[in-house]
């Protein structure tokens, strides 16, 4: 379709331009694919007298009078006090009541007829609307003619400064000058064997229904197409690889059983599965990519440590990526106690090094004098190359954006890629979503691992909270106080770290009381951390920045501060910080008294289960699919509309489809895949 600038669209123009960016609206084709979120019926009007309450209702009626109260400190501003209206049809009257509108005095008068829409409450008695939605019209006029009123209203996601109204009618004057001209990506034959409208009738109908039905049936086209896409991108870029030429590892199966040997442990029973099929994957002669899925404390780290092993051993270089400086120290330390002793080099490579340092280190790196290297975000620098590269591992992988995760491979020709995870996604959306990969699972705890006691306490326990972490003390371990900021915040019901720290010295008097987070210096946090690891410090008062990577295995409590600030998936990472030993751990929640129930649920949720898989299924549910599976983490356009969770049924559907066409034409080039081509060219190339 053609080029035309948001700016000069109608209804937009320059000064609105950059408030439809901050929605993601960049074009006239992002404007027609911003979808409603939800519907409102507003198509019959109802007799004041047949309101019932704490029902959303419309009524046409007229206004007999109106007030404006002034209260508070902006009582005089046009914005402050409460704007009161009493209107009546011939059947009764009732109170319309806005708060901090008082401005709406100036857009009405007496006698006025208005369209009146919203949720009916009762304040002292008697029925009200509290802040509706409303519109001047005549008294004969019918609303049939309104965006607002008298049919199926779309209600859109929005920014301060654009309106539900003024987002309507930008919406319904693009639609009508644009939808002719955009092009249909979907497939004429999918369209006609799953009964679709085409892209006219169905952006029509998704922002401008004439009833429900109409609404549902476009919706449930743009969810299969959304996933349809992100299903041929994976199969795509699975087609690539295979036709790729990769390191053929041979096995080293003697290394391995000593590597084994020295754990001074045994693996799991699905440590060994895994082992195996990456094994097996890098013997093939295409590139291997994986992705290692596993719950915090699952052993993730020792399944890399032999697939490093494997790449040194065939005189290849490899690199471990991870997305933090302490997570890097450690398995630094891990891999050089227990891969130093078969004599190979392996390096740190993180930012703070000195900068003569990390000359060497570069220069042997590309000279070859270098077997395994280990490091932060600074291992995908321009000025670091390899000689030979046949491996990169990538920790965290959800720490790092798509980009990011593909500068290191780049770095060789075609290496072998394992990527970690410990956000653990259900198999069926994990193969979906990430079906170039092959997937692997850790579901299994390491032998004498204990899942954390975990307790949602109230606030008004926290001295009884105290003196239980004093007695674990007192038995030697060590514990975590974790606050969701550090500075004061103006919610005076978030506690934050700075606030506390000096408090918890106190309390915890007899005890070395440690403080650690984000904005420290790297030297400062590793030293915490090291006499942490020494037992010298008894408590880690800290942030989220221990989420990944502090591994300190005598520490066995931790107590969170105002939880509901956090991600499921996040409190079950900080809970995973504690599950390092043969120790019982103990994960506490510190609620306030006066949380949602829609709060108290999802904590219920983390205090109910330790299934990684279970909880990311509530994570993905409350959060939806745009923040789980964003553009920046996945590969995938940024979904919409689609849920992968609720929609996993038009997901394997979908995914039939693409695995078809890629299987039968990986070029694309047939003329029946055209618009793909262009769905391709148009959403990854623009």
């Amino acid at each position: 379709m053609e080029q035309v600038e948001l700016r000069y669209l109608k209804g937009i123009g320059p000064k609105n331009e950059k408030l439809f960016n901050k929605l993601g609206i960049y074009s006239v084709r992002d404007l027609l694919y911003f979808f409603p979120v939800r519907y409102e019926d507003r198509r019959a009007v109802t007799s004041i007298k047949d309101l019932k309450e704490e029902e959303p209702a419309l009524i046409h009626a007229r206004i007999m009078a109106k007030q404006v109260k002034r209260v508070g400190k902006n009582r005089f501003s046009r914005r402050g006090g409460i704007f009161q209206i009493i209107v009546a049809d011939s059947s009764g009257k009732i109170e319309c009541v806005w708060f901090n509108q008082s401005y709406l005095n100036d857009s009405v008068s007496v006698g006025d007829w208005l369209l009146v829409y919203g949720k009916v409450t009762r304040y002292k008695g008697k029925l009200q609307f509290t802040c509706p939605d409303f519109e001047k019209t005549e008294k004969d006029e019918t609303a049939d003619s309104s965006l607002n009123f008298g049919r199926i209203v779309g209600m859109y996601r929005l920014t301060e400064g654009i309106s539900q109204k003024r987002m309507r009618r930008v919406m319904a004057e693009n639609v009508k000058n644009y939808v002719h001209k955009i092009e249909d990506y979907l497939p004429f034959t999918i369209r006609k064997e799953k009964d679709f409208l085409n892209i006219t009738q169905s952006i029509t109908n998704i922002h401008l229904p004439c009833d429900f039905a109409a609404a549902e049936r476009a919706r449930a086209r743009f969810i299969f197409e959304e996933l349809f896409f992100s299903q041929i991108t994976v199969y795509l870029r699975k087609a690539k690889r295979v036709m790729q030429s990769g390191v053929a590892f041979k096995m080293v199966s003697r290394l391995l059983d000593t590597l084994k040997q020295r754990l001074g442990f045994s693996l799991t029973s699905a440590q060994l599965k895994v082992i195996g099929e990456i094994c097996e994957d890098m013997q093939k002669p295409y590139p291997m990519h994986r992705l290692l899925q596993g719950d915090v404390g699952s052993g993730k780290t020792v399944v890399a440590l032999c697939a490093l092993a494997i790449c040194a051993a065939n005189e290849y270089q490899a690199s471990l990526m991870v997305p933090t400086e302490i997570l890097a120290y450690q398995h630094y330390e891990t891999c050089k106690r227990l891969l130093g002793p078969f004599g190979y080099t392996i390096e740190l490579l993180v930012s703070k090094i000195p900068k003569a340092k990390r000359r060497r280190l570069l220069e042997n790196l590309a000279g070859g004098k270098i077997d395994i290297v280990i490091g932060t975000h600074s291992l995908i620098e321009e000025d670091v190359q390899f000689k030979q590269l046949g491996l990169v591992v990538i920790d965290e992988q959800h720490k790092f954006g798509v980009s990011q995760r593909a500068l290191l491979p780049k770095k060789g020709v075609n290496p072998d890629c394992l990527v970690m995870s410990a956000t653990p996604i259900p198999r069926s959306l994990a193969l979906s979503l990430y079906g170039d990969l092959d997937l692997s699972i850790l579901d299994e705890l390491p032998r004498g691992r204990k899942n954390p006691e975990t307790l949602l306490i109230p606030e008004g326990k926290r001295n009884k909270v105290y003196e239980f972490i004093k007695g674990k003390l007192r038995e030697g371990r060590q514990a975590y106080i974790v606050f969701p900021v550090i500075e004061e915040s103006q919610d005076q019901d978030l506690l934050s770290l700075n606030q506390m720290y000096g408090e918890l010295k106190k309390i915890f008097s007899e005890f070395q009381v440690a403080i650690f987070h984000g904005r420290m210096k790297k030297e400062e946090k590793q030293k915490v951390v090291e006499q942490f690891c020494q037992k010298k410090t008894h408590i880690l008062v800290a942030t989220t920045v221990i989420e990944v990577g502090v591994n300190i295995e005598n520490a066995t409590v931790m107590v969170v501060e105002n939880p509901e600030r956090f991600g499921l998936a996040q409190l079950h990472q900080l809970r995973g910080r504690i599950r390092r030993a043969d120790y019982q751990p103990h994960f506490i929640m510190m609620r306030r008294q006066n949380l949602s129930e829609h709060a108290l649920a999802r904590l219920r949720v983390i205090a109910g289960t330790c299934d990684g898989f279970r909880i990311a299924e509530e994570d993905l549910k409350s959060r939806g699919p745009g923040d789980f599976f964003g553009h920046s983490q996945s590969g995938f356009p940024y979904l919409k509309i689609a849920n992968p969770l609720n929609d996993i049924k038009i997901l394997q559907e979908a995914r039939r489809y693409a695995y078809q066409i890629i299987k039968k034409d990986p070029q694309l080039i047939e003329s029946a895949h055209k618009p793909i081509r262009n769905y391709l060219k148009d959403w990854f190339l623009s």
